[in-house]
């Protein structure tokens, strides 16, 4: 494969290789100048000094020296080393490597920026578990917030979505092996995700944990919702299905890269058996099948709005579902847009490949009795997303759906977020030479066969309801060259998103008639 289309690769899998040992850290030297500033003198308190950090929103709006050696003068966006909310020493050696032998100076300069960015701007909270649990005003329950614990913020709001966390994490899994400090991180991101999804398995963002002491932030919606959630422990409510994949995925990863068992834990068990209720309950149809009465879910959510997308018709309930399908309902997308049809077919394939996964991890610590009742969980999802989730295009053949609803309505088009019909190959639910999985693919890409697929003078990608018509997400390009084995393909959107990063950050989307008009000046998760 061509060098550059490599750049993208290293940016998300480089670190398989050290795994494996093919990454040898011999050079111990200090990371380059700009990642290096003198140390604190011993006459200023590194508590005080860190209370005047400047917000990094605010931070990474303005360009900052030195400058990328490349032709669009990228600037360095790193918060200085004293500001940081974590620091991993194996990661600033793989950035010094990784950068030093890469040839195109911005991409170099976007990876310098991005890859360590959730370390050094979100990690609000971390405990590593040698410390003994002070007591406060909570009770707890036995085992609750014991051992490692990590409280990630999304980037910019302050608050923890489960799926954001777990891809903000993704990309250090594989170095969690060599170093403890990053080991003990995630293992504490584990453990936290656990204790939310114990106590509110229906949301979707969390408020900073309880011994924390980080003071709660209001979203400043009125959601009138069902199960109701406490507002100082949850942020926001939708329920999103791949919200519990990904904490399935957190523990899957972690496990598969490092071997360690350690976050099956009392309180993990507790998580999945949660998980698997919420299951059991979003299987159900909107009708009884027997007397055929209108049977009320167990989430309902209300929002008021002057927006469609951001909350459920029907009285919170959303549009109605069959019986039989074996599929989950998820009544909001990774977007945190409403469904149509409730049947979200992303979602329902990655819960079905993380309840796999976990299983497997079961087997290997003698759960057989419940790692068969994943598994069978697992095959009823699958069945369903290929029996009710591929449909018939007079053009392009046999395709994913993006949503269905068991009696025979669809919706096609993708969305740019995670899980999406793009990434399938990436949640590991098919190959990326599937013969479906191309079908879709090839529809999802064009304008044609996607109405999300936004083309302009300047930019061009999937985007999504959620933030409009004009504005495409730069991490559909990048989805787009990971799942790709055409090298000319892979270089533009490569280009797509280098010439897109003025700020030497991934923006969350990007105006595709202008680059220099974007939302969020950064996306963590990316």
């Amino acid at each position: 494969m061509i060098l550059v289309a490599q750049y993208l690769l290293l940016a998300f899998h480089l670190f398989l290789n050290i795994v494996e040992g093919a990454y040898e850290t011999k050079a111990r030297h200090e990371p380059r100048n700009v990642a290096v500033e003198e140390p604190i003198g011993p006459w200023i308190d590194p508590q005080r000094y860190k209370i005047s950090c400047p917000d990094y929103r605010h931070y990474a709006l303005i360009p900052h020296r030195p400058l990328s050696d490349g032709p669009l003068s990228l600037p360095y966006q790193r918060p200085s080393p004293h500001c940081r909310t974590f620091s991993s020493p194996l990661v600033e050696r793989v950035i010094d490597d990784i950068t030093s032998r890469m040839e195109d100076k911005d991409l170099a300069r976007i990876f310098e920026n991005a890859f360590p960015n959730t370390l050094d701007t979100t990690v609000r909270w971390h405990v590593d578990g040698s410390e003994k649990r002070l007591a406060n005003k909570y009770e707890y329950a036995e085992g609750q917030w014991e051992g490692a614990q990590a409280f990630i913020v999304t980037g910019d709001i302050n608050a923890e979505w489960l799926r954001d966390s777990t891809n903000q994490l993704a990309q250090y899994q594989a170095l969690a092996k060599k170093e403890k400090k990053l080991e003990n991180l995630i293992l504490g991101a584990i453990n936290t995700q656990a204790e939310f999804v114990i106590d509110s398995p229906y949301c979707n963002a969390f408020q900073p944990p309880p011994p924390s002491e980080v003071p709660p932030v209001s979203n400043g919606q009125a959601d009138d919702v069902h199960p109701t959630p406490e507002p100082s422990k949850v942020f926001e409510c939708k329920y999103e299905l791949d919200s519990l994949a990904h904490f399935l995925s957190l523990g899957t990863q972690f496990h598969k890269n490092t071997g360690s068992k350690a976050f099956l834990t009392s309180r993990w068990f507790t998580a999945l058996e949660t998980v698997l209720k919420v299951l059991e309950q979003q299987a159900k149809p909107t009708f009884n099948p027997s007397t055929g009465k209108f049977e009320k879910n167990e989430y309902t959510f209300k929002r008021r709005t002057n927006t469609g997308t951001e909350t459920l018709n029907l009285g919170g309930v959303g549009n109605p579902l069959n019986n039989g399908t074996g599929l989950i309902r998820s009544a909001f997308r990774p977007s945190d847009d409403a469904t149509i049809l409730g049947f979200f077919i992303p979602a329902n394939a990655m819960i079905a490949v993380e309840l796999k996964r976990t299983a497997e991890i079961l087997i290997s610590a003698r759960k057989g009795p419940l790692a068969k009742r994943l598994q069978q969980q697992a095959e009823t999802i699958e069945k369903g997303v290929w029996e009710h989730g591929v449909v018939q295009h007079k053009k392009y053949g046999d395709v994913f759906a993006f949503e269905v609803d068991g009696y025979g309505s669809t919706i096609l088009m993708d969305d740019a977020n995670l899980p999406s019909l793009l990434a399938l190959p990436l949640l590991g639910f098919v190959t990326v030479d599937d013969k479906t999985y191309q079908n879709t693919r090839k529809m999802i890409l064009e304008k044609a066969g996607n109405p999300y697929y936004l083309q302009g003078r300047s930019f061009a990608g999937i985007g999504g309801p959620h933030i409009g018509l004009q504005y495409a997400w730069p991490i559909s390009r990048l989805v787009q060259a990971m799942t790709s084995r055409d090298d000319e393909e892979i270089r533009d959107a490569l280009r797509s998103v280098r010439d897109s990063s003025r700020l030497g950050l991934v923006h969350e989307s990007i105006n595709v008639d202008r680059v220099h008009d974007f939302t969020r000046e950064l996306q963590s998760f990316i």
